[in-house]
């Protein structure tokens, strides 16, 4: 009988011990996938914080682009006075003026700059600024530019300076 008892205590000593050992790899998995997940989170977190420091950057280096062509904006104006003045006569001053301003403006309009000059388009006061108004004879279907004074631009979809316009209706 004492070899029954002593091979069941070894049994149960056994057990406890297999017991034990399950419970610390238990404990041990469990730690790992703790880990794993705070990793996991802290990766999500850093891929977060790399893309919006990213797309902050972009947004500032096209304000300060934006920025800029604003500030040239008058250039183009004093090119475009400057051509109308010359529009009848066909000088090299005139011809220069033109390249000059040409290449200025297709240089800007390929970075993202658009001009905003559409006589006979539906006046939005968003893209225009109403300085004048013409009565209109005939029905339309609402305001209208009838004249533009100064052209508007737009960088990027921004508008940087609204178009001065003559309003029709």
């Amino acid at each position: 009988m004492s070899d029954e008892v002593a091979a069941n205590e070894s049994v149960v000593s056994s057990s406890d011990d297999a017991t034990e050992a399950f419970d610390e790899r238990s404990e041990a998995e469990r730690q790992r996938d703790e880990y794993l997940n705070a990793l996991q989170r802290l990766q999500a977190d850093f891929e977060n914080y790399r893309k919006r420091v990213a797309r902050l950057s972009q947004e500032a280096a096209t304000r300060s682009a934006g920025d800029l062509v604003s500030k040239i904006l008058p250039v183009l104006d004093a090119f475009d006075y400057a051509l109308a003045h010359f529009a009848s006569t066909e000088s090299e001053e005139a011809v220069a003026l033109g390249q000059a301003r040409g290449l200025l403006l297709d240089t800007l309009i390929r970075e993202g700059l658009e001009r905003m000059d559409d006589v006979g388009a539906s006046f939005d006061p968003q893209i225009h600024d109403a300085v004048a108004h013409v009565e209109d004879e005939g029905e339309s279907d609402g305001p209208m530019v009838d004249e533009v004074l100064r052209a508007g631009y737009r960088w990027k979809g921004v508008v940087l300076r609204p178009a001065m316009v003559k309003v029709r209706g």
